[in-house]
This record gives C-alpha cells, structure tokens and sequence, in this order.
C-alpha cells in the first residue's frame, strides 16, 4: 500500500498589496481628498474668512493619506497594529521578486527598483518645469506679450521654481543614493527598506499637491512665498504649503535612512577611510538636509495657522513679522543649494577618478572641501536679505561667511581639477557632460562672489543677472552633474550604454543653450531688467529674445536625452556588468544585481581608486 503525503500549499504573500500600485493610489488620492473636502465644506463654519483655507488643508491632507492607502504604505503598520507581521512571503513580494516591470508601479523595498522610480520621477519633475520654463520664456519672448497675464504668469514662476528644486534635490540623490551606495558599501539593502519606498512615493504624493496650485488658482508670488504676499493669496497657497511639508517628510525619511544605511551596514573592512567619495557626498548632503529642511516645514506649517486658525506669526497687523518668514526661509533655502550640489560634485569625483584611471587626487581633501562647504552654508543665510534693510550692521558678518564659502568650494574644485590632470582620460559621455559642468561652474562660483559684496548685491539683487546666476549653478552645474551620473551608472542598472551620438547631441544642444540662455540673461540684468515680470521696456528686447531661443534650445537638447534613455534602454549597446572598468564593489557584481546584492558579503582590503595600470 503507498501512502501519498500532502503537504499544504505555501501561502503567497503580499496580501492586500498585490492589488495596489500607482493607479490604485491615485485613485485612493482623489476618492480621500474628495471625503475630506465634502466633510469640510459640511462641517466647518463657513462665515469665517479662513473657511475656504481650512478646507484646502483638509483636502491636501485627505490626498496624501489616501496616496499612502493606495500605494500600499500604510500595509505594514496596519499589519503591525493588529498583531501580524511580515512573512518571509510577504517581504520578498514587497522587494518586488518575480514581478517583472510591474514592480516599478509598485510600493517596492528593493532599493534598485526605488532608485530605477526615482530616475522616473526626477524625470517627470524636469520635464513638467521644463514646460513652465517654456511657458515664462514664451511669455518674455518679446515686450508686452500678452500669451499670459501677469497673475498666470506669478503661478508658473512659482511652481516652476519649486518643481526644478524638488527635481535637482533628488536628481543624484534619489537614484544614486539609493541604487548604488548600499552596493557601494557591500550591504544587502537600505537600512529600513520599508521607509525607503515611502520616501519616494510621499514625494509623488508631494509633486500632486505642487501641481494642483496651478488647478486652483495661481499664486501672486515667487517661489520663495514670502510675508505679506502670501498671506494674501488664494487657495493654490494652501496646496504649495502642504505639498511643501508633505516634501519635507519624503526627503527626512531619505536622509535618515542613507545616514544609517551607511554608517551601520558597511562590510567587513570597509572603513569610513576606505569609503567611495559618493558615499561620503551622500552622507554629508542627508545630514545638511536633516538640519535645513526641517526649517521649511516650519515656515510652511506656520504659513497655514496663519490662513486657517488666525494666528498672526507673519501677519503685521496682528503683531507678526515677515522677518521672521524670512529668515527661517532662507535658513533653510541657502543650504538647501548645497544639498543639491554635493552629491553631484560627489557622482563627478567617481567618475573623473574611472575615466582618467587615476585615484582621486587628495581624497582627504575632497571630504574636508565638501564637509567644509555644508558647515559653512549654515552661517550665510541672510546674504539674500542685503536689500531688504533687515539687520544692516550683520551685513558685514555675512558678506564675510559668504566669501568664505569659496575657500571649501575652491577645494572641492581643485581635488575635481587635481583628479583629471595628467590622466589617461576616456571621452565618452559621462567625461563630455563632467567637462561642461566644470565649465559651467567656473562662471557660477564666479558670479557669486560679485553678489556676496553689498554694494554690487544692492545695484544687481532684484534684477535677471541673479536669475542668471542661480541657473549656472542650478542648469549649468547640478543638472550637468546629474546627467553625467545617469550616463555613466546607467549600464548598471539597464545593462546597455547610453547611446553616444544622440547623448552627444544633447550635450551640445544644452550646453550651447546654456551659454545663450544666461549669458544675454546676465547682460539683461547689468543693464537694469528687473525679475518676476511678465512684461518689460523695450531697450530689453534683443537680450530677453536671444534668452528665449537659447532657452528651448536647452529644452530641445532635454528632449533628445530624453529619446537616447527610453531608446537605449529598450535596444542600447550592451555594456556588460563592468563596462568602465572600475572597481568600487557596484561594478564587481552582475548586471541587474541579485535581490539582496551579494551572495556572501565581500571583505574590502584597500580604497576603489588603485588602478594598477593604464588603458
């Protein structure tokens, strides 16, 4: 007699998250966000001025939580709240194991598929203020233009200035710091996995919120919404605040997470002396991040008692002061700059050291010029507020801890510098877009130091040369420095090169636009042209229209970028895992990386930079 054993089937795991991904959130978003404005328009007093405010909150905030329902992020402390934790099922159906490309729609804990949505999402934020920037250039092609008014056209100044931020803070950071450094360090994932897939999709929930101000009216305000103006506006300011806070929560969880991704689940000889320069940048950029993000959620938060519940913290006639706004927003927003610069003058050290096969020069350095430079950033907010007659006598102070930000800057650039003289350098593409950052970065680092000297800072401050300014360093320098890092690690993650004709088209397109952009923007500036108008003299006319052609010729080289990723990911050159020849630990495994990296965890005897002999 044969007795035949049945064993019960294994239970699948996911449970309620294999119904749910980016359709279902959106769709959780809008049903949550519709719940709390019907309570609200039935249940709060609507004789009070700050009815329609109150309601917009709750709107706001019925969205984000209804994007967390949808997307899945709640499922783990729902699950935990009623006594039942994660399978092992459960956990490799949230990494994402066997879901093929559905798992980049998903709420996925495998930090490869979180950096691959961040590349996604840092596009999709480009490009939408890319098409604002075209919108405002379109505006000032030519004096007294009338494609938008001067209300529509505050609005996309606003949104369009905060999308290109949000953009640029997680253009190196979000991908990069995510998919390469737990490789980087020899770890098998993030330090809490689960919190790493929420700080990208808040950030989706964020950029929601960001774009229904334009829905709901437009602001009267720039970017930097500031006291009495704000206090002002309608509605769109309730959804700019909240999507501001809602931003703040994506980039805290982040940074915590990177910090203690690095400094707990490094391998075994792997000491911070023996660290990549990237994860250093990554590293120092989350802690910079933790201390000046937290400030404008701060100002935000306050912003909204002010419209919702009467206080008066920015309101004048209630005893409020717009210094204070002022202040905590710049206390956030100068520093904010080098959290988006560090990790791609980090990314550019990587690969200047791979393609011109030398270690970096004076690596000590490079983290003494890029510890340096975040220390430093913290003491020069109020240099923005030299004209507005806050503080005078602190204006020599902050001139001074102004002109000493170049003294880390210049460091860092020289290491840069330092690392390609003399080397066996390979031109491809991530080398053409690393050049045009440094040339692009001269003229940023040097405009800068004019506008740290009050008497120049009050002739040029409220005018277009500071608008050039900024996008050297924004446009010219960080964007140049991210698509080098998406250039030169995208065969990691998609397995083919970047195609180099139509990269190098690109880089041509943008870097010529760049040029044309800002230089006749700067000439504008010298000769007078204020910033924020939708209209101006006619002696402006020549250099707002050379600014506008250059302006979509930069739009039009993103575009061909844009066909190169999506071609060459769906048909590119295959590069093989270690096309660049490199040696930091995310070249030595297979291309696409196993789930959990390594199957034994590497021992590291020595820094990524010795290269033994030449090309």
């Amino acid at each position: 007699m044969t007795t035949t054993l049945q064993h019960a089937p294994t239970k699948a795991g996911g449970g309620l998250a294999r119904r749910q991904n980016f359709l279902t959130a959106l769709i959780s978003g809008v049903v949550f966000a519709w719940l709390a404005w019907y309570i609200g328009r039935h249940t709060l007093d609507t004789t009070t001025r700050s009815f329609s405010d109150q309601v917009a909150v709750l709107t706001a905030c019925g969205w984000t939580v209804g994007f967390w329902f949808g997307i899945g992020a709640l499922n783990g402390p729902g699950r935990w709240l009623t006594g039942r934790d994660h399978t092992r099922a459960d956990d490799l159906y949230y990494a994402g194991e066997n879901q093929g490309r559905a798992r980049y729609w998903k709420y996925c804990t495998d930090h490869k598929v979180v950096g691959v949505q961040y590349i996604i999402m840092t596009m999709v934020l480009l490009g939408t203020g890319g098409i604002l920037a075209m919108a405002i250039r379109t505006q000032l092609l030519t004096p007294g233009n009338h494609f938008v008014d001067q209300q529509v056209y505050n609005g996309f100044i606003a949104v369009h200035g905060m999308l290109m931020i949000l953009a640029l803070i997680v253009a190196v950071a979000g991908p990069w710091a995510n998919f390469v450094v737990p490789i980087m360090i020899g770890a098998h994932d993030m330090a809490f996995p689960r919190l790493n897939a929420l700080s990208l999709w808040t950030l989706v929930a964020a950029a929601g919120l960001l774009l229904t101000t334009l829905a709901v009216g437009s602001l009267p305000v720039g970017w930097v919404v500031l006291a009495p103006i704000s206090n002002q506006a309608g509605v769109g300011m309730d959804f700019f605040a909240m999507a501001i806070i809602v931003f703040t929560v994506s980039t805290t969880v982040a940074g915590i997470n990177t910090i203690a991704t690095v400094m707990t689940l490094r391998t075994k000889g792997m000491t911070l002396s023996r660290l990549p320069i990237f994860v250093w940048g990554s590293v120092i950029a989350a802690a910079l991040g933790l201390y000046a993000f937290p400030y404008f959620l701060t100002v935000e938060a306050i912003q909204i008692l002010d419209r919702t519940v009467s206080t008066s913290f920015f309101v004048a006639t209630g005893g409020g002061a717009g210094w204070l706004q002022a202040n905590l927003f710049w206390l956030m927003g100068h520093p904010e700059v080098y959290v988006i610069l560090i990790p791609a003058v980090a990314a550019l050290f990587e690969i200047a050291a791979v393609m011109s096969r030398k270690p970096v020069f004076s690596y000590r350095t490079a983290i003494a010029g890029m510890t340096g430079l975040a220390g430093l950033s913290i003491l020069v907010w109020a240099h923005h507020m030299f004209t507005t007659g806050w503080a005078p006598t602190l204006g020599g102070p902050f001139m001074l801890t102004t002109e000493l930000i170049s003294i880390p800057t210049g460091l860092f650039f020289l290491v840069l510098l330092g690392t390609l003289w003399r080397g066996n350098i390979w031109m491809k593409l991530p080398t053409l877009w690393l050049f045009g950052f440094v040339f692009n970065f001269i003229i940023a680092g040097i405009t800068g130091i004019y506008l740290s000297d009050i008497p120049i800072d009050n002739q040029l401050h409220g005018t277009m040369f500071v608008t050039a300014h900024f996008h050297y360093v924004f446009v010219g320098s960080v964007l140049f420095g991210a698509i080098a890092a998406l250039a030169f690690w995208f065969p990691k993650v998609s397995g083919r090169y970047l195609d180099e004709t139509q990269g190098k088209i690109s880089f041509w397109l943008v870097f010529i636009g760049v040029q044309v952009t800002f230089l006749a923007m700067f000439t504008s500036g010298l000769r007078g042209m204020p910033r924020r108008y939708s209209s101006y003299s006619m002696i402006f006319e020549h250099t707002n229209f050379v600014t506008t052609m250059g302006a979509y010729m930069i739009m039009a080289g993103m575009l061909v970028l844009l066909g190169a990723v999506i071609s060459s990911w769906r048909k590119g050159e295959p590069s093989g895992p270690n096309p660049w020849q490199a040696n930091s630990l995310e070249w030595l495994v297979p291309t696409p990386p196993p789930l959990e990296n390594f199957d034994v965890l590497p021992t590291i005897k020595e820094d990524p930079y010795n290269f033994g002999g030449k090309r």
